[in-house]
């Protein structure tokens, strides 16, 4: 196998294991379902992996990295510090109304764990880490009085409205958040 298909099957198999386990659950997402899905063998799996623990931290991985970036950039596009921190809901707004929109993937994960040392909570404790860090950088350039205290608040904000359409199916849950948002930072 040469330096590119091999490449391309190990983005195959993290694919297809951050949709499955989106979708379904990590306990769901059994290796014989990735393997039908993914249309690759369970030892070409191995090859990369060592095991579905590796795998299924190495998919949550990437899709921090990515879901990250993409927020990043849909609120970066905003000229002003004040529409840079309502565009954040704005941004989320559009994420709701994806048709794939299964909630936070790392809420659900977490919710899967009992163990508040299990990696894979870990994981998600260091992408709301990362979050929490992003919105003080937009406090920050802001000015808001308090900056640490305002980013805890949209954080909740962001993960309440989250949930709210995710359980709810509210589709004005990005909306509302906003407008407490706006309320919080007197915008």
């Amino acid at each position: 196998m040469n330096e590119i298909n091999s490449s391309e099957t190990r983005d195959i198999i993290l694919d297809v294991t951050e949709k499955l386990i989106y979708r379904h659950g990590i306990a769901a997402t059994g290796m014989d379902f990735l393997v039908k899905t993914a249309g690759v063998s369970r030892k070409s799996i191995y090859r990369y992996f060592a095991n579905k623990d590796e795998l299924v931290m190495a998919a949550l991985q990437r899709r921090d990295a990515r879901w990250l970036q993409w927020l990043r950039t849909e609120v970066e596009r905003r000229p002003d510090s004040g529409e840079r921190l309502l565009a954040v809901f704005s941004a989320l707004k559009a994420w709701f109304g994806s048709a794939d929109f299964r909630g936070c993937a790392f809420i659900n994960t977490s919710g899967e764990t009992g163990d508040p040392q299990n990696p894979v909570r870990l994981l998600a404790k260091a992408h709301k880490q990362k979050l929490f860090e992003y919105l003080l950088e937009l406090c920050k350039a802001h000015g808001t009085p308090d900056p640490e205290r305002q980013a805890a608040h949209l954080l909740i904000l962001i993960d309440g409205a989250i949930t709210v359409a995710l359980v709810m199916g509210d589709s004005t849950a990005a909306d509302n958040a906003q407008c407490m948002a706006r309320t919080l930072l007197g915008l």
